[in-house]
């Protein structure tokens, strides 16, 4: 079959430059796999794959960024400005099972032949439009077969990262793992525990950022992988929980944008569905943790499950115990609480009626709207306005501002300078 793949022209200048220095240069990877016809996927950052050495890259271009130069990468910058990556071409020499001694290839057929999957080792010529397919590749994926290069044992035993790689490529591209592929991967779970927590991590992220991380996770489960990276709580993958995960937007349902990266999200959503121990905050935080996860992201994903499965029916009816709600959980931490609560809406997951739990919603929203404060720092008056009026310094000052606070939950208009002073005069004169 005929294919033409259309490359960025910032890409294929950077392979002029190259080959006008006489050295060979392809693009590669998962750019090249995405581009093709029958692919679901969009299209990654573009990779280069060059005979040139880290050296000589130098030598070509002005400016570049060392990324990896002892395994042969730089980082170049296109006119567009974006930065590239350009690897020289590379055989393995010894693998570990966690990494690979490598060394400098001449051709570009050995650099495929060290590649995981047949649908990733594919190159494309940009100025002779030509697809460089030695290991099937464009079949496999017309076909929507994922299979490995070579052998797949031997394939697995070199980088049992290749494992989770090939659970998500599976599932994020929508194909079906040959057998002999998943015959070798199943065997090779085991040596998930050799490698390290923050690489089991980042893998981990990429599945719950993905379209549907139901699909990898389901093959997770399939495999057994899933009691590799979640221990005990490997239970968590149940259909709820994974109809949860997938309901869960990049955007929340109270229409603000940005903030929690939605794999956190997701993470909270899977493991707050999950039931059992998935919902106890210090299991869950041991198991981040031991994911490496950073203090600040486990406090994210802790915060997005104290909500539960829903509202409770003090926070619907009383505005009072909701403002104390928002003001513990943090604004940041309650909208991923409500994302969580709309993806179970959405999902047929959630515990409460949907009437109830949009109300909670609106009603937080229009506090935040109007300022009402979460915090007495966010009072009209301050320690400082009742040390002016003769208060001595000191926690006495604080309780009279968490006074303060508690009524103007009761009442938000309360929160003037001058209302609040009226009530600070109530207190000096005594019951």
């Amino acid at each position: 079959m005929s294919v033409r793949i259309e490359v960025p022209g910032p890409v294929r200048e950077l392979v002029e430059k190259l080959e006008k220095a006489e050295f060979e240069t392809w693009t590669v990877g998962g750019a090249v796999r995405d581009a093709l016809p029958g692919s679901p996927a969009d299209r990654e950052d573009w990779d280069l794959a060059t005979r040139a050495t880290p050296e000589q890259m130098r030598r070509v271009f002005r400016r570049t960024v060392p990324l990896g130069p002892r395994y042969g990468t730089l980082g170049v910058f296109g006119s567009d400005g974006v930065l590239y990556e350009v690897t020289t071409f590379r055989h393995d020499v010894v693998t570990y099972g966690r990494k690979a001694l490598v060394a400098f290839a001449k051709t570009l057929d050995e650099d495929l032949a060290r590649r995981d999957f047949t649908v990733n080792a594919m190159a494309w010529h940009p100025r002779r439009e030509v697809l460089h397919d030695p290991h099937g590749g464009e079949r496999d994926l017309q076909a929507g077969l994922l299979r490995a290069v070579g052998d797949p044992a031997e394939r697995f035993r070199e980088d049992y990262l290749r494992v989770l790689r090939g659970l998500r490529f599976a599932g994020s591209l929508g194909l079906e793992i040959e057998p002999g592929t998943w015959a070798g991967m199943t065997a090779a779970v085991p040596g998930l525990d050799r490698l390290s927590r923050e690489r089991v991590r980042e893998e981990l992220m990429k599945v719950l950022a993905a379209r549907e991380p139901s699909r990898t996770l389901r093959l997770y489960r399939r495999c057994s992988a899933l009691d590799r990276v979640f221990g005990e709580m490997a239970h968590v993958a149940g259909r709820g929980a994974l109809a949860t995960v997938d309901a869960v937007e990049e955007r929340g349902g109270t229409g603000a944008a940005g903030g929690t990266p939605i794999g956190l999200v997701r993470l909270a959503a899977l493991l707050l569905f999950g039931g059992g121990a998935a919902r106890e905050p210090a299991t869950v935080a041991g198991l981040l943790v031991g994911l490496r996860f950073s203090g600040d992201e486990v406090e994210r994903v802790t915060a997005a499950m104290s909500g539960g499965l829903g509202p409770t029916r003090q926070q619907i009816a009383d505005p009072v115990a909701r403002r104390r709600w928002v003001a513990q959980t943090g604004w940041g931490g309650v909208r991923d609480v409500f994302r969580v609560w709309v993806a179970a809406l959405r999902a047929g997951t959630a515990t409460r009626d949907e009437d109830e739990v949009r109300r909670v919603i609106a009603a937080a929203r229009r506090d935040r709207d109007a300022g009402v404060p979460l915090s007495v720092a966010d009072l009209a008056i301050a320690g400082r306005d009742l040390v002016a009026r003769g208060w001595e310094p000191g926690p006495g000052i604080g309780r009279a501002l968490q006074r303060l606070l508690d009524a103007v939950w009761e009442d938000p208009p309360l929160n003037t300078p001058a209302a609040l002073l009226e009530m600070v005069a109530a207190m000096e004169e005594g019951p």
